[in-house]
């Protein structure tokens, strides 16, 4: 049975390397894929979140057993990236970049039981999706991301962000409605 985040924190904190680095196998993921959508540059999103695991280190010890780990987590990746941003380094990416093969993956279904030409419809929509998204706000990227990629709860984001719950539900309804315009402009009904 997998150690819960909580046992491996406490591990951690007792000078544990295995337990941290369990953690960051369990968590660079979800880490990078937050990064790499508020900075928009793999390279610096893969940096950003070793500064991250760093980070969330170095401030183990003041982790909330009675929070979420993985919110805490992103909190820390959230600040990171937003950090970056304001620096105003980041270099601008096309479009195009934003289909690369090996950046993070948008699985929007189930393929056991699909034909080759629903596989194919799908892939097609899930390229059409990550250019949609790349399209929005940087802000609403995220928000977006942390609710459907990393599938957390509003209440989550908002700790996460710092944003009030409202924003958070009134800009995930808003990125929604242009993320629905551009899927649209793009013969996606």
């Amino acid at each position: 049975m997998a150690a819960t985040d909580v046992e491996l924190v406490r591990g951690a904190l007792t000078g544990s390397e295995h337990a941290f680095r369990d953690i960051v196998l369990r968590y660079q993921r979800p880490v990078f894929g937050l990064i790499v959508r508020v900075v928009r540059d793999p390279g610096r999103a893969e940096e950003l979140a070793q500064d991250t695991f760093v980070k969330a280190f170095r401030a183990l010890h003041t982790y909330d057993v009675q929070r979420k780990f993985s919110a805490w987590l992103l909190t820390i990746a959230h600040h990171v990236a937003i950090d970056e941003v304001r620096k105003g380094t980041l270099a601008t990416v096309s479009i195009e970049e934003l289909g690369d093969p090996d950046g993070p993956r948008i699985d929007i279904a189930d393929r056991k039981s699909a034909t080759p030409a629903a596989l194919a419809e799908r892939a097609a929509l899930a390229t059409a999706l990550k250019v949609a998204i790349g399209r929005l706000r940087p802000e609403y990227q995220e928000i977006v991301t942390l609710r459907y990629a990393q599938e957390l709860e509003y209440d989550e984001i908002a700790d996460i962000t710092g944003l009030p719950l409202g924003t958070v539900k009134s800009s995930l309804f808003r990125a929604r409605k242009e993320l629905a315009v551009e899927m649209e402009s793009m013969g996606w009904k």
